[in-house]
């Protein structure tokens, strides 16, 4: 599956985390442990899901490295996206 992704380093909880989409597409905001573990192919958890209306933001429960990562669900096309921490 193709997917972009964006490497927040270390975020502060309570940060805020704001995800502009061009279209409707999977969010998921993974600390390191769960990113490894969608890499590998493993069950993970995250925050977010399938976002309809931009932007999408989400609160950092807990201060660690994060990851942002936007994708179609297997369909073809680009994904049009930003982020940034607040």
């Amino acid at each position: 599956m193709q997917y972009q992704f964006y490497d927040l380093k270390n975020v502060p909880a309570g940060k805020t985390v704001e995800v502009q989409l061009g279209y409707a597409a999977n969010v998921r905001v993974m600390d390191r442990t769960n990113y490894l573990k969608f890499k590998a192919g493993k069950r993970y958890k995250f925050m977010g899901g399938y976002v309809k209306q931009s932007p999408f933001k989400a609160e950092i429960p807990r201060t660690g490295h994060w990851y942002v990562v936007v994708d179609l669900g297997g369909y073809s096309g680009k994904v049009k996206s930003a982020v940034r921490v607040l």
